[in-house]
């Protein structure tokens, strides 16, 4: 799909790589520019001491189908040799932090200079403006904790939890891509380029959208309840015999209504406790309580049957271990096949988050070692052999 896009990426960790994870996915050529002691993802499993184990599943994720070089940027013949090979890119993508690009001469203005038809996507914690522009964010920092959502997931008078790798970076991945691509279109029409700003602050806002537009227009929002304090008591996570479960009403009182003929207590929607959403609201303990006791009867199939039959929202509450056995999610596509890093074989990842039916999304080559393409992408760019050894006699080039 995006065969002829070519993408030159010079970041680390997760969000920016992320983006450019897709491209690569959906077809682009992607170019990885790596320091030469490698991105810290590399080594992710030796770093937890788990490196006993083959590979690094998260680094791997992002990297798939790309060629990798490891240019020392911090020297000016790396900043030179990374200058050139912009020259005939369509995309840049980026999370070093501003100050240092701008003092490598690899910002926006200076590459605009060298390729005007150049997107140039920055991936930042906290966006290129402002006094926090060259903090260091991860997604737990920037997305999550100072964009509220880690506040909106922190029961009220319990302890925050934590979020898991990769999510707030992957959520900006995917919004980075967006932008890109919307650059693009636009380049289509014009001729040129423009500077693409994604950051994982302004992602988790978005993302916390819902929550964060009621807090600014009403000055004031709930927090977050346990199960027994909810809003919409039937709203909420039921535990069954062998899982647990949850459900999701609609808006007014027909789910109510069918709530009752699933648990087979039509009498409930009558009750004056439970008659209308501020009753339910006002004695939502008790009715948790109810709720609990039924739903601890059976198993999930018996009410998997039950709400089904009404047309609830619901879902299962399952452990990563066991959504890929769920037949739904091969259904939606949401693995595929990764080659090994040796050619032994393959292994399952997470397949990119768009599917387009009928084009083939199976990654083409695994992760590349550090280093594994820099001599031959940079002779493929004009970079001569004596051109070649100046970069390694510099250091700039292992």
């Amino acid at each position: 799909m995006l065969e002829g896009i070519k993408v030159i990426e010079m970041a680390t960790y997760i969000a920016a790589p992320g983006a450019g994870g897709i491209l690569a996915d959906w077809g682009a050529e992607v170019v990885k520019i790596e320091p030469l002691a490698g991105c810290p993802m590399r080594h992710t499993m030796k770093n937890v001491g788990a490196d006993h184990l083959q590979g690094s599943p998260i680094f791997e994720l992002d990297n798939r189908g790309k060629k990798g070089l490891a240019i020392d940027t911090s020297k000016p013949e790396g900043v030179e040799a990374v200058k050139r090979l912009v020259k005939d890119a369509d995309v840049f993508i980026t999370n070093v932090r501003p100050g240092g690009l701008e003092r490598a001469g690899l910002d926006y203005e200076s590459l605009k200079a060298i390729n005007p038809r150049l997107v140039y996507a920055s991936v930042t914690g906290y966006g290129l403006e402002g006094p926090d522009r060259d903090r260091p964010g991860f997604d737990i920092a920037a997305f999550y904790a100072r964009s509220g959502i880690g506040w909106l997931q922190t029961v009220k008078g319990k302890e925050p939890v934590t979020l898991r790798t990769g999510i707030g970076d992957h959520t900006t991945s995917m919004a980075t891509v967006s932008g890109i691509l919307a650059a693009i279109i636009e380049r289509g029409k014009t001729g040129k380029g423009r500077l693409v700003e994604a950051s994982l602050l302004r992602t988790g806002i978005y993302a916390a959208g819902s929550d964060t537009a009621v807090q600014l227009r009403y000055g004031k929002l709930g927090s977050t309840k346990s199960r027994h304090e909810a809003l919409q008591p039937i709203s909420n996570f039921f535990q069954t015999k062998d899982t647990w479960i949850v459900i999701v009403p609609r808006q007014g009182t027909v789910d109510w209504t069918a709530i009752c003929k699933v648990i087979g207590k039509p009498e409930l929607e009558t009750d004056p406790r439970f008659d209308s959403p501020k009753n339910r609201r006002a004695n939502a303990a008790e009715l948790v309580d109810i709720l609990d006791a039924v739903f601890l009867e059976h198993d999930l199939e018996y009410w998997r049957g039950k709400l089904d039959a009404e047309d609830m929202i619901w879902a299962p509450l399952l452990r990563p271990g066991d959504v890929y056995k769920d037949p739904q999610a091969k259904a939606a596509g949401a693995y595929v096949e990764v080659p090994e890093e040796d050619g032994s074989g393959t292994y399952l990842s997470p397949a990119s988050p768009v599917r387009f039916p009928g084009f083939d999304d199976t990654p083409k080559s695994a992760s590349p070692m550090l280093g594994q393409h820099t001599i031959e992408t940079l002779k493929a760019s004009g970079f001569s052999d004596a051109e070649i050894d100046g970069l390694r006699s510099a250091g700039a080039i292992a």
